[in-house]
């Protein structure tokens, strides 16, 4: 039997939005990450949770913009979420959702499309 378990994490870290359309000043938010995955064993909690404070690592206390992965797009919420769905991903794991909130009335799910 298989069952999603969801975690959340804080980081705090700064970005600024410079491209056209889309342009702000340097700034910062207490953002928070929160993934849902599909295990099938208690067993991979741990595995999840580390990987999940991984990828708040590579944020926490950065200007988000100077990231390599980050290069050439506004470091949105929205990009946010695609970047940690993926980097869940990559370890084996099964994100279900992501959702990353950037201030309190402002967040963006990036899901698992329909039948994956």
């Amino acid at each position: 039997m298989a069952f999603i378990l969801s975690l959340r994490r804080p980081f705090v870290a700064d970005h600024y939005h410079d491209l056209p359309g889309f342009q702000e000043d340097r700034h910062g938010h207490n953002w928070e990450v929160e993934a849902a995955v599909e295990l099938i064993h208690e067993a991979d909690e741990p595995a999840f949770a580390r990987r999940l404070e991984a990828w708040v690592g590579t944020l926490d206390y950065r200007l988000l913009n100077d990231l390599p992965p980050l290069a050439g797009r506004n470091p949105t919420a929205e990009v946010l979420a695609e970047q940690a769905f993926h980097f869940l991903s990559d370890a084996a794991l099964k994100p279900r959702w992501v959702k990353v909130r950037e201030k309190a009335n402002y967040w963006a799910l990036c899901r698992a499309a329909e039948g994956a």
